[in-house]
């Protein structure tokens, strides 16, 4: 089983396009760094421009919609997380070509420990992109992790004991379930569970797709283009929010389901069309939930 998880991870390689993609949305949007420029990203985001600005311009959604309403609604609780004092360290998986670490040490400083994980090839080029960056913040990390391994140097326990349990720990992944099958997913969660367990206060953060906010034809369409783009199937594990809280908290954590356009007063990119095309999850694990 953990031989079939950690191959699955692997074949995350199939999601670089969404990764350059995404990555030159956030660099087109202002939230990037210089350093994660990149050519391939800038020519891919060129290429699919004539076909966002049609569906724009016919009061249809947008890659856009949705890639900046999850990224801008997991910084807004994040933010909110660190300021308030409950959480100091930060692991993001399969950080990809995100800006997030480098703008949240940049503004926190040595305040916050951030760690970004990554499969190896991406860990390879995301040093030598933050090379200075990197240098400059001892408390700013970019090291390997497979998600999947159950113990080891590289799992995600293995880069939590790496960090002060009597701080506490957000965990982010962001982009990345609706790539693995449900079994995958949940496997993902309980360890992200486990490890949250054993510091002073925990935090999970991700987006996820499901099934009942997706089943208009319009929607439908939208997945089916996604799964082509990122030559793969798109999974949409659960029906309903509710199911997707039961699961995990048969797994031993608490959610709350968020609903982008909820948070349009808070969030700007929360408004656009396509926000909702997506859930923001917010999970604790069960026992520490008041």
């Amino acid at each position: 089983m953990a031989k079939k998880l950690a191959s699955q991870w692997l074949s995350a390689a199939r999601i670089s396009p969404t990764a350059l993609y995404t990555g030159q949305v956030w660099q087109a949007t202002g939230r990037s760094i210089p350093e994660l420029k990149s050519i391939p990203a800038s020519a891919l985001y060129l290429a699919l421009a004539p076909s966002m600005f049609v569906s724009r311009s016919f009061g249809g959604p947008t890659l856009e919609d949705f890639l900046l309403a999850r990224h801008d609604l997991i910084d807004h609780h994040l933010t909110e997380l660190i300021e308030s004092g409950k959480i100091t360290q930060i692991i993001e998986i399969a950080a990809g070509m995100s800006p997030r670490g480098s703008r949240f040490v940049e503004r926190y400083g040595d305040k916050i420990t951030y760690i970004e994980a990554d499969l190896p090839g991406m860990v390879t080029q995301k040093k030598r992109l933050l090379a200075t960056r990197l240098r400059a913040s001892p408390n700013h990390h970019v090291k390997e992790v497979d998600a999947f391994a159950e113990q080891g140097e590289h799992s995600l326990d293995g880069l939590a004991m790496q960090l002060d349990t009597s701080q506490g720990l957000a965990v982010v992944t962001e982009g990345l379930l609706n790539y693995f099958d449900k079994n995958s997913v949940l496997n993902l969660w309980a360890r992200v569970s486990s490890v949250l367990e054993r510091f002073q206060y925990g935090a999970y953060l991700s987006d996820l797709h499901l099934k009942a906010q997706n089943s208009d034809p319009l929607a439908q369409a939208f997945v089916a283009g996604l799964g082509v783009f990122v030559r793969g199937q798109v999974h949409l594990h659960f029906e309903t929010a509710g199911h997707l809280q039961q699961a995990m908290y048969e797994i031993g954590m608490a959610c709350q389901i968020l609903k982008p356009s909820d948070f349009a007063d808070q969030v700007p990119a929360c408004s656009a069309r396509g926000a909702n095309f997506c859930r923001i999850l917010f999970a604790r694990p069960a026992g520490a939930v008041k």
